[in-house]
C-alpha cells in the first residue's frame, strides 16, 4: 500500500522567525497550514490571518435557547398542563419562571460551547500525522514548525518545498498520512 502524503514541515529556531514566516505563508495564500510551539506566541493569530472563532456565537445560540425553554416550560406547565392556584397569584409570571430559566441559560451555554468547541475543532482526534515526525517533541520544549498540508488547494510539493526554505525554514521535510 503506498505512504499517504500528508504535507511539509519546516523548522524554525525563534519566535521572531515562525512570526515572520507564518505572515509569507499567508501572503503566499495558503490555507490549510498550522504552526507548532512550545508556547503562546503573542500575534501568531494575526500573523496566520486566522478568523475570529464561531465557538461564542454558538454559545450565546445555546444560552438563549435555554432561557426560552425555561420560560416556555414554565408557562406551559402553570398556565395549561397543571393548574394551581396558589394564594390567588397568577398562573404565569417571569418572575417565578426566572430560577428555571436562569438555570438552563447556564446549563445550555455549557453544553452549546463543548458540543461547537468539539465540532468546530474536529474532536476527537486521536492521531495526527504531525506525530509521525521524528522531533515533533521539540515543539514542547524548544523549536517551532510550520506545516503545510497537502490538501491546501496551492500546494505543489516543488513550490511550496522552495518557499518554505525562501522564508528560513531548516529541516524541510515531507510528513505521512
Amino acid at each position: 500500500m503506498p505512504k499517504q502524503f500528508h504535507g511539509l514541515i519546516a523548522m524554525f529556531e525563534t519566535t521572531p522567525e515562525v512570526v515572520r514566516a507564518a505572515e509569507k505563508v499567508r501572503e503566499a495564500g495558503y490555507k490549510m497550514w498550522d504552526v507548532h510551539s512550545p508556547l503562546p506566541i503573542h500575534g501568531i493569530d494575526r500573523a496566520m490571518g486566522t478568523k475570529r472563532s464561531k465557538v461564542p456565537r454558538i454559545s450565546l445560540a445555546g444560552g438563549i435557547t435555554g432561557f426560552c425553554t425555561g420560560m416556555s416550560m414554565i408557562w406551559y406547565t402553570d398556565g395549561f398542563d397543571y393548574k394551581l392556584t396558589v394564594g390567588g397569584k397568577p398562573f404565569f409570571s417571569p418572575l417565578f419562571a426566572f430560577p428555571v430559566s436562569y438555570e438552563l441559560t447556564i446549563l445550555f451555554t455549557a453544553f452549546a460551547t463543548i458540543i461547537g468547541m468539539f465540532v468546530l475543532n474536529g474532536l476527537p482526534m486521536h492521531y495526527h500525522p504531525v506525530l509521525k515526525y521524528p522531533n515533533v517533541d521539540r515543539a514542547t520544549n524548544d523549536l517551532f514548525y510550520i506545516v503545510i498540508e497537502s490538501r491546501d488547494p496551492k500546494f505543489d510539493p516543488q513550490a511550496t518545498r522552495a518557499l518554505l526554505a525562501e522564508i528560513g525554514g531548516q529541516a524541510i521535510t515531507e510528513l505521512e498520512d
